[in-house]
């Protein structure tokens, strides 16, 4: 079986490789939208089946889609649209905590798994310049919650309640599972 991972995220190439050295990328053009009802929690769920479903399959495939959203709050906290929207984030995290939440989707021919996976993130009290050093020196504009576990923002996280790699963008334990419990495939 070969596997296609449907994103364009660096950072998820680098987590599946770790698994799996060997994987095409087939970067999906999905619809990102939905409707204003449904529930935070679920959206990553639904962005990912709908990614894994508008990549092209071919004979003998796996394909994995995958979205990402961190929850604050009761509010989503996308991509910042600048500068001022990454600080508000942040500046929302500090001394509290939020959810991030990927959906997973994996695809075969003849079925689709998909789920939300939930980690909880506690960040200490930022300081204002803390917050502005670090997103003059790390433009973290491409990443929900304007920031990255793996970069110098993991200095402001106190304590993770799950899955490391779900918080950089990729579910690694449960994909993992996954593969082994409903497809019979070893990743590791």
């Amino acid at each position: 079986m070969k596997i296609v991972l449907a994103s364009a995220s660096p950072r998820r190439r680098e987590i599946l490789a770790m698994a799996c050295p060997d994987f095409d990328v087939r970067i999906s053009n999905a619809d990102e939208s939905y409707s204003s009802d449904t529930p935070l929690d679920q959206i990553p769920k639904i962005l990912a089946e709908r990614k894994a479903l508008c990549v092209p399959m071919e004979k003998n495939e796996i394909i994995i889609g995958c979205d990402t959203v961190v929850i604050c709050g009761g509010e989503l906290m996308g991509k910042p649209k600048g500068r001022e929207d990454a600080i508000r984030m942040l500046e929302a995290f500090s001394g509290t905590e939020h959810l991030v939440v990927s959906g997973i989707c994996v695809r075969t021919s003849d079925k689709i798994y998909a789920e939300s996976v939930t980690s909880k993130v506690y960040m200490r009290e930022l300081s204002r310049e803390e917050i502005e050093k670090y997103v003059d020196l790390y433009e973290p504009y491409d990443k929900a919650g304007a920031y990255g576990i793996q970069e110098l923002a993991g200095a402001f996280v106190s304590r993770i309640d799950g899955d490391f790699y779900n918080i950089v963008g990729l579910p690694l334990c449960r994909l993992t599972e996954i593969f082994k419990t409903e497809l019979g495939v070893s990743l590791i």
